[in-house]
């Protein structure tokens, strides 16, 4: 079993580490403490700037891997010209959640295996299900989060078969120099975290 220097996990770090990917390459700088996500395309003499909730790590993960998903078109936009609905979307809405995200949380979840640092898909839709009295809502939200899970490992799987996204791997590869002795993680690696959080 390979071991790794033990590092903590500082969202400073990241933002240095990004920086040091495509701050010079892509005019592109990483931001925290901010109340909501928010990506801002570069204007004049400012950097485009990807802003992450608070100080938190995988706020920061999230909205890099989503950057890197991110068409030259899609970054000349405010947030990437995406749609987004906040808590109490319908089950149409939230379809088209998982949708939009298998891609963003896929390539998250190997930048956590990067960092040897959890990662746990997010359906985002909280409030929908506390105004929900019946318990086969929340039957039905485990299920499909389970079934959002299965596929974005298919996509890490489908990466790994044929190429992951260039920005994407060049971060990964970053974060595996720095937290993982220049480790790249494997998808054996996701397969065996994911089949242990199934038997748990």
């Amino acid at each position: 079993m390979t071991t790794y220097t033990p590092k903590h996990h500082k969202s400073s770090d990241l933002i240095q580490l990004f920086s040091e990917c495509f701050a010079s390459s892509h005019n592109t700088t990483l931001v925290g403490n901010a109340e909501e996500p928010l990506y801002t395309p570069a204007l004049k003499d400012n950097a485009a700037q990807i802003h992450f909730r608070a100080d938190y790590f995988s706020s920061a993960l999230h909205e890099i891997a989503h950057w890197c998903i991110a068409g030259e078109e899609r970054r000349a936009q405010v947030d990437y010209g995406y749609w987004y609905i906040a808590d109490g979307r319908d089950k149409a809405q939230q379809t088209a959640f998982f949708d939009v995200e298998v891609k963003p949380q896929a390539l998250e979840w190997l930048f956590s295996e990067a960092c040897n640092y959890p990662f746990t898909v997010s359906v985002d839709n909280v409030v929908a299900g506390e105004q929900q009295a019946d318990w086969s809502y929340w039957e039905e939200l485990a299920n499909a989060t389970d079934l959002f899970q299965a596929r974005c490992l298919e996509q890490i799987h489908l990466w790994f078969e044929t190429e992951l996204p260039k920005r994407g791997y060049e971060f990964m590869a970053k974060l595996a120099s720095y937290y993982r002795d220049g480790h790249m993680p494997t998808f054996e690696d996701i397969s065996a975290v994911e089949c242990k959080r199934k038997h748990v």
